[in-house]
């Protein structure tokens, strides 16, 4: 019988159906960080229970982690405390850990898949809601709380919901100065925040064919910005090139036996969806969100909604987003003052991010007036950077060169926002407080458009800088 790859994970994975519909699925590959297991360890010793499976679980340390001074003991002591736990925890239990010291360390969901961890045909968990970015793979990813984070340590499964699955198509050649981040912020402005609600979303046409994994992990990781439980594309020969050779990949015969069974899980032509959406790629231009959630977004050639033009349900939570930002409804959305520049995040801190900001900033600076850094997404992706002199290219033009982590994406660490300060970000939420300051802004979008804004000191169209080829 004809599947999606969704079905058939889903499938091999299903331990038994439960009383309550849900599914009680075996999850192959447990990914943790310092911020969501002090607790459910705690859990687990309450109750005392063990790791039922510390192989299948791998740790690292990006959250709270400083970017600017990694020595430690860490000036904050939280962060300090939370990573000794996390270390004590993981020798307790037997769990690989890949500390600042190892030179592998890096936000969760970058270095699962440059490590070769990730791989097709998967169930993953992980403690973080951008966790749907492994389903660049062909896996099936979930973002979990601290309860099933437990859960997983104590019984490597987890009760899940079914989900429905609806196909996204994007078709033909993306324009100049556009990216993947284009690309889902498209999406999600089509569909809404809520619009995945109860859905995995699969990624296809032949934009998406062409596209590297780098840039398939970007849509995959904002999959939950659009509401869905998780998003995929599947598994082809640039998902197995990418892997080949990788440290944790299968290697040899066993490599090639492995492309045949992800192959195998790919979704069947037949298959039938609850839902089926076609995207013109030629259509989305460069994109700048203008509001509160990834869903409030326009083209660079935009203007923000008019309030009074809108469906009168949706006037208030316009109003609402346009105070905030401190916008008029109505006006451009190129030309609106920066104060801060960041490049870095799970969505958008892999090389290839970093090489297509460098294009843009390459014999340019930093307007006077913004703050500028960036964060590689793992110390592996820094020191490739660092061998193609990337970092020397940022450095010149005005741009802090940090350490591996999560940064100001959430701002669970030094780097955030002060005040009302607007920060161009290729990170992948632009909520009200999320990265450090209540009355903070946010305005997402590609590295590229980040780099352009940081140069002009003011949202730009990356498409009228000359090395933007």
């Amino acid at each position: 019988m004809s599947a999606t790859l969704f079905e058939k994970v889903w499938r091999a994975h299903t331990v038994r159906a439960l009383g309550n519909g849900q599914t009680q699925l075996f999850i192959g590959l447990h990914l943790i960080h310092e911020v969501t297991t002090p607790q459910a360890f705690e859990m687990l010793r309450a109750r005392g229970w063990g790791v039922r499976f510390p192989e299948r679980t791998i740790a690292t340390v990006d959250h709270i982690v400083p970017t600017r001074d990694q020595r430690r003991p860490f000036l904050d002591v939280m962060a300090e405390d939370m990573l000794s736990a996390l270390e004590r925890n993981c020798r307790a239990a037997g769990i690989r850990l890949f500390d600042i010291s190892g030179g592998a360390q890096g936000i969760v969901h970058v270095i699962g898949p440059e490590l070769g961890l990730t791989q097709p045909g998967m169930t993953i968990a992980c403690g973080d809601s951008h966790t749907s970015t492994h389903g660049a793979f062909g896996a099936i990813a979930f973002g979990v709380g601290t309860s099933q984070v437990r859960d997983v340590l104590a019984s490597q499964c987890l009760a899940l919901d079914p989900l429905k699955v609806r196909r996204i198509r994007v078709s033909g050649r993306l324009g100049r100065g556009v990216y993947a981040k284009d690309v889902i912020l498209d999406i999600i402005r089509r569909l809404g925040v809520s619009g995945g609600v109860g859905y995995a979303y699969e990624y296809a046409g032949d934009t998406v064919e062409r596209m590297s994994m780098d840039e398939r992990m970007t849509i995959c990781n904002m999959s939950i910005e659009g509401g869905a439980r998780a998003g995929y594309v599947n598994p082809d020969q640039v998902t197995f090139d990418y892997l080949r050779g990788r440290r944790f990949a299968p290697d040899g015969d066993e490599f090639e036996a492995a492309c045949d069974w992800w192959r195998s899980m790919a979704s069947d032509p037949d298959a039938r969806y609850d839902g089926e959406v076609e995207i013109d790629a030629a259509a989305i231009e460069p994109t700048v969100t203008w509001g509160i959630n990834p869903g409030q977004s326009v083209h660079v050639s935009e203007t923000v909604p008019r309030v009074d033009e809108a469906e009168a349900a949706d006037r208030p939570s316009l109003r609402e987003a346009l105070d905030f930002m401190g916008l008029r409804d109505g006006q451009p959305i190129r030309g609106t003052k920066i104060d801060v520049a960041f490049i870095g995040s799970c969505t958008n801190a892999r090389l290839s991010d970093l090489r297509e900001a460098a294009t843009i900033i390459r014999g340019r600076h930093v307007a006077a007036h913004v703050t500028a850094l960036v964060v590689p997404g793992s110390q592996a992706v820094r020191l490739a950077a660092e061998r193609e002199g990337l970092d020397r290219v940022f450095t010149e033009a005005g741009f802090e060169w940090r350490g591996a982590g999560c940064s100001m994406c959430l701002a669970m660490n030094p780097d955030r926002l002060e005040g009302t300060q607007v920060c161009a970000s290729s990170s992948n939420r632009n909520f009200k407080g999320r990265q450090g300051s209540p009355t903070g802004r946010t305005l997402l979008m590609s590295p590229a458009m980040v780099a352009a804004a940081a140069i002009a000191g003011e949202v730009a169209d990356v498409r009228e800088f000359a090395h933007a080829d």
